[in-house]
């Protein structure tokens, strides 16, 4: 007689999917694509308000479509063209994240720096500078004041959005972490000759029980134009830069150069008061002279080779 041993059933793999309907984490298309609009209305009507009445720069916003998924897979299609911020609203939802295309920011700076708006061209996508991204956080912020002001989140809180960030900066997922559907609210954004992209990422926890207020009235913004554009000053000023010093040395033959080792000394070209060029990313910006502070070797500027102009435009990229 031969006997068979029973074998322990396998568990089933959840079904996430059916999971999050059962327990209001994933809607239906109709219901989703209807609340998607409700958000592309208020951005369409509101932000643009938002930006003229603040910055004087007219912008265009529409509404495009939407896309439900997992948010992690939401996020990373939206590509490396996108500026990122990760945020939060009490009383509304723990995190969403807020998209900006590069190529509206990279414009925006340009004109902020004097540019006339019919001399921006269509800008090639890349990865924002740090000053750039300076700009990208108060773009952003605008996007999270209208957010806020069309959500139905009780207490008057303000939405917290932590420092824009590249795409390809963002840190990769928790592949541990539970799984969270969203939705992908996609807008254009035009500004002259450029256009661009917004979307906003939402858990459809909170996506799903929101219901969308239009602004009270345009005009409504509460800091001025001047105000915005000292902020963007300011913020552009703060911006840290690395310098780099050049000094010219005494012109040797390959063949001594070739012998060089460690201990050998090379003299300045100038025997007295030593000339030095000070740039930031490959342009010269300062002509100095060479010092000394106690232990620290300084540059003392003499005359300035750029103008303020030239050098912001040269370090906004």
């Amino acid at each position: 007689m031969t006997t068979t041993e029973a074998k322990p059933n396998s568990p089933v793999p959840m079904d996430h999917a059916l999971l999050a309907k059962l327990t209001g984490g994933l809607g239906d298309r109709k219901t989703i694509e209807k609340i998607s609009s409700e958000f592309g209305r208020l951005y369409a009507d509101f932000l643009p308000d938002v930006f003229d009445s603040e910055t004087g720069i007219p912008i265009e916003v529409a509404y495009t479509g939407c896309t439900s998924g997992r948010m992690n897979d939401l996020v990373a299609d939206l590509g490396d063209a996108f500026v990122l911020a990760d945020g939060s609203l009490r009383n509304w939802s723990p995190n969403f994240v807020l998209a900006c295309g590069n190529s509206i920011v990279i414009a925006l700076m340009e004109r902020m720096l004097g540019a006339l708006p019919e001399t921006i061209e269509q800008p090639f996508d890349r990865p924002l500078s740090d000053i750039e991204l300076d700009l990208a956080q108060m773009v952003i912020g605008k996007m999270g004041d209208v957010l806020r002001s069309g959500v139905n989140a009780t207490g008057g809180f303000e939405a917290l959005l932590e420092r824009p960030h590249n795409a390809e900066d963002r840190p990769h997922s928790d592949p541990a972490a539970p799984v969270e559907f969203g939705v992908t609210v996609r807008m254009s954004i035009e500004f002259g000759k450029v256009s661009s992209e917004l979307a906003l990422v939402i858990p459809q926890h909170a996506f799903l029980k929101t219901h969308v207020v239009a602004p009270k009235a345009k005009g409504q913004s509460s800091k001025s134009k001047e105000e915005w554009q000292e902020r963007i000053t300011e913020q552009v000023k703060r911006s840290q830069v690395t310098l780099e010093a050049r000094v010219r040395l005494q012109t040797l033959t390959l063949g001594t150069i070739s012998r060089l080792a460690a201990g050998d000394v090379i003299a300045f070209q100038e025997a007295q008061d030593v000339s030095v060029q000070v740039s930031a990313n490959g342009k010269d910006m300062y002509s100095c002279e060479l010092g000394r502070s106690g232990e620290r070797y300084t540059v003392r500027v003499k005359d300035n080779i750029s103008t303020e102009d030239e050098i912001l435009n040269h370090l906004m990229g």
